[in-house]
């Protein structure tokens, strides 16, 4: 199936009902995330690529970066960026997507209000967004913070990993 012959609200109809039915591992879904996250990417000027490159890097650092820095990522003056970023179809929204479908862990744990950068908690807004992401992807989160903090730890341990060398099988 060609997904790029579909339309907008087609491919919206098929991530729904995935995500209705609790098929969010299916090939499909995954297949029909990475095509929206194509389409926003041409809508946008925040760079999924360069985004998901310093979460990476911020994970590997084993830091907290702010939104604002991963707008810089992209080269775009927070002014612009802010009105992307948050929201269920939001720059952050669709990196979880990114993230659920390449199985890296949630890397948006790790970014937050700038203010929050040292101690990396989300503010309650934040937490919901984040929250409400990860339950659409079909993720059970029963404490929201408990749930950040995990999320922000899988980071860690991910970037931890980074720096191990791969073993010969």
């Amino acid at each position: 199936m060609d997904l790029a012959t579909k339309t907008d609200p087609e491919i919206e109809t098929w991530i729904k009902n995935h995500e209705n039915s609790r098929a969010t591992t299916a090939p499909l879904y995954h297949l029909l995330l990475e095509e929206r996250v194509r389409r926003f990417q041409l809508k946008q000027l925040l760079d999924f690529d360069r985004s998901l490159d310093h979460l990476k890097q911020a994970a590997i650092d084993r830091v907290c970066t702010s939104y604002g820095s991963l707008a810089a990522a992209s080269s775009v003056d927070w002014s612009k960026a802010r009105h992307q970023m948050n929201g269920p179809n939001g720059h952050l929204d669709r990196l979880l997507d990114i993230c659920h479908v390449r199985g890296l862990p949630l890397l948006t744990a790790i970014c937050v209000n700038q203010g929050n950068v040292t101690d990396g908690e989300l503010g309650e807004e934040a937490l919901a967004g984040f929250v409400a992401g990860a339950q659409r992807l079909g993720i059970g989160v029963s404490d929201g913070l408990a749930f950040h903090h995990q999320c922000r730890d899988e980071c860690w341990a991910w970037g931890l990993e980074q720096h191990r060398p791969k073993r010969a099988s």
